[in-house]
């Protein structure tokens, strides 16, 4: 089993990924969806999170990195844990600025032409992680890529990523998980099925 299954196998285990395609989520973007993703539950159970650190260190170990640079909030504490791993220091990234003080978009501090990694616990459409990491480029931070635990892996999250000459990368990915609970006995065939073409056939604006 390789760290993508692994990871995915971890998600399933801590519920922070649910399956439920008989009965639909619906996202706030008004995406019917038989998936939700909540990552935040992983940060409660040491042993899963300990697993899903040393996969993003394994990833990260031959970037030549200068900084772990996290999103508010929910990007803090993997970002805290891999720079405690690899003994680099750590920056966040505001989802908005302060409108009050210095009004930073990005705490601590790094120096201008710092080699970062954004971590994020999810990649979804993609916007949200872009514009945090174009926050780091503005403080004149080199941005490496996008790292998160998950992605839904939808097809315009290429181009959003591409248009805005930035790289990403994720631990594991919707299709990956949804063969892992195929095996698992979790879903049939035909469900399995299903979900994918869900995935492949989700727009959005």
């Amino acid at each position: 089993m390789n760290d993508a299954q692994t990871v995915a196998r971890i998600l399933l285990k801590e519920k922070a990924v649910f399956l439920r395609p008989n009965d639909l989520f619906t996202w706030t973007s008004g995406i019917k969806s038989p998936v939700y993703c909540d990552n935040r539950l992983l940060i409660s159970t040491v042993e899963s999170r300990e697993t899903i650190v040393k996969a993003f260190c394994k990833k990260l170990e031959n970037l030549n990195l200068q900084f772990i640079a996290g999103t508010a909030t929910a990007g803090i504490p993997w970002a805290a844990w891999i720079a405690y791993e690899m003994k680099l220091p750590m920056i966040y990234v505001r989802s908005s600025s302060k409108d009050h003080g210095r009004q930073n978009a990005v705490e601590g501090f790094a120096p201008a032409g710092s080699r970062c990694v954004l971590i994020e616990d999810l990649i979804s459409t993609g916007k949200s992680s872009i514009a945090a990491a174009q926050k780091l480029q503005e403080a004149d931070l080199k941005v490496l890529k996008v790292m998160s635990i998950f992605t839904y892996g939808f097809a315009q999250v290429d181009k959003i990523f591409s248009d805005a000459e930035m790289s990403f990368e994720s631990l594991s990915n919707f299709d990956i998980l949804a063969r892992v609970a195929y095996d698992d006995k979790v879903l049939d065939s035909k469900t399995l099925d299903q979900v994918i073409e869900w995935r492949k056939g989700v727009v959005f604006p």
